[in-house]
């Protein structure tokens, strides 16, 4: 299993300038082309989302009220713990914020990878299959692991997960 806190993540300025992310995890194949990240972000205002062309995109609102992202042929409302999957090349943009920031989490992966599941898990066991990234929203325990709020464990063993703390499990294939 691979630990990752906080002191691990690198900050960066979003694709289209607006803002910043915070990189937990970026694979990417022999060319340099993004096969999965994670990362966690905060909408601010109202305003477009990067473009992402080939990517698959899942967020999930951790804090705030949410929004709603709208953009040809899709409307969605983004609400806290429930996370919501649109296409990266769609022009997308954050409506509804009412001047109430909102901390999201982010699942990127290249379109032809499977899609990964992406939910809200607490206090279970999580059976193997594929790979699992499990980011911690409270303190809690992985596989006997004490985990911290903003931790991230990648495994591909089952997990049994214990203690209060919510964390965001990302199950993904082919990467």
């Amino acid at each position: 299993m691979i630990h990752l806190t906080p002191a691990d993540y690198q900050t960066q300025p979003w694709k289209n300038g607006r803002g910043t992310t915070t990189e937990l995890l970026h694979l990417t194949d022999p060319a340099g082309k993004t096969l999965l990240r994670l990362s966690r972000a905060s909408v601010v205002e109202d305003g477009p989302f990067s473009f992402f062309p080939g990517i698959e995109r899942n967020l999930t609102v951790l804090t705030g009220a949410g929004f709603r992202l709208t953009g040809p042929n899709l409307d969605l409302r983004c609400d806290p713990l429930v996370p919501v999957a649109f296409p990266g090349d769609v022009a997308v943009a954050a409506t509804d914020t009412n001047g109430q920031p909102s901390d999201d989490f982010n699942v990127m992966t290249a379109r032809h990878l499977p899609r990964p599941e992406v939910s809200v898990v607490r206090d279970q066991f999580l059976p193997a299959a594929g790979s699992l990234a499990l980011y911690a929203l409270g303190p809690c325990t992985v596989n006997a692991v004490p985990t911290a709020t903003g931790d991230l464990l990648i495994t591909t063993e089952p997990a049994h997960l214990s203690g209060d703390g919510f964390l965001i499990a990302v199950r993904y294939f082919g990467v």
